[in-house]
């Protein structure tokens, strides 16, 4: 059962984000590009752009704003060729998620004000000088802190105290992937655990890693965000479903398609507020003066079945925290 059931009335709304985009212009619309990190077809795609068309409820998309969607799916050369074509229609503003698509913005433009979303580390990647003091034309709000991964490690251990070797699936181009497996890495050697990590690069390489770590006994996977993990999340579930990983995944579609258990802060939330930012940037707010921020909601989602296919008794405690327990 879902504490905070925000979806629903969101996939209303959402459904219909390709036909909003492509409204009739009216006098004076402003024109907002959006440069999504995964693709048109994903199944977060209407949560997200749902979420950022309520944040824009003063405006009305079709009359008073525009808005033109790129999804270039976790790939930085198509980030970057849609960050292009987004600037050739000379937008007022523009969301970019993801580091790849907030980077490729960053390169193109120092003047088109940008608002980026679910970027884990803007100020190590450069986007911007400082949370409090982003400076220059970009803002928004980050996917999480680095601590965080000491959190992916805990509730693993808590659920699957037999566990003591962790595949941590990781992107190693991204500085906050590198970051966040350090963190895990550092609790895991004072605990007496043993961390490998698996580079989320291409379909042969997360294969092969897997069905090696998968060998010995007492296995268990941690499942970190990034962009290229949205590419292959199927493939990731499927071998882990396979060789009985008991895992924690940073995104709650993996648990609703049969992962164990999921933590991670609320994408549709992040959208939602980076609307408002969007907002008072159209109203003439300037990007430099808006702190960067990080998230306000994480949710912990469990799946009751597979923790049962997996042998596995969830502590009522753990039960008690959950925003939501799939049965």
């Amino acid at each position: 059962m879902r504490r905070r059931d925000f979806i629903k009335g969101i996939v209303g709304s959402a459904t219909a984000w390709p036909l909003v985009a492509r409204a009739q212009q009216g006098e004076h619309m402003r024109r907002i590009g959006v440069l999504m990190n995964i693709g048109a077809d994903d199944p977060e795609a209407p949560a997200l752009v749902g979420a950022f068309s309520q944040g824009l409820a003063g405006w009305i998309i079709g009359r008073t704003a525009r808005i033109d969607y790129r999804w270039y799916q976790g790939n930085p050369e198509a980030a970057r060729a849609y960050a292009a074509e987004l600037l050739k229609l000379t937008p007022d503003i523009i969301l970019a998620s993801g580091t790849p698509g907030t980077m490729a913005v960053k390169q193109l433009t120092r003047a088109v004000p940008t608002v980026f979303a679910v970027v884990a580390d803007p100020v190590g990647s450069g986007i911007v000088d400082s949370l409090a003091r982003p400076g220059g034309n970009i803002t928004g709000f980050m996917l999480f802190d680095f601590s965080f991964g000491g959190k992916f490690l805990d509730l693993l251990k808590e659920i699957a105290p037999h566990v003591t070797r962790v595949a941590v699936f990781r992107d190693d181009t991204n500085t906050a992937g590198v970051a966040v497996f350090s963190v895990i890495q550092a609790m895991a050697t004072s605990a007496g655990l043993q961390v490998t990590p698996v580079n989320v690069r291409n379909s042969d390489e997360i294969t092969s890693a897997v069905e090696a770590f998968a060998h010995s006994p007492n296995g268990g996977a941690i499942v970190t965000g990034s962009a290229s993990f949205t590419v292959h999340r199927d493939l990731i579930l499927k071998l882990i479903t396979r060789y009985k990983l008991p895992a924690i995944y940073n995104d709650r579609i993996s648990v609703a398609n049969g992962g164990l258990m999921s933590y991670g802060p609320d994408r549709a939330d992040m959208y939602r507020r980076a609307a408002g930012y969007v907002d008072r940037i159209l109203k003439g707010e300037k990007p430099a003066d808006l702190p960067a921020q990080a998230p306000t909601k994480y949710e912990l989602v469990i799946n009751r079945k597979t923790a049962a296919a997996l042998g596995l008794v969830i502590p009522d405690k753990l039960l008690s925290t959950a925003d939501e327990v799939i049965e």
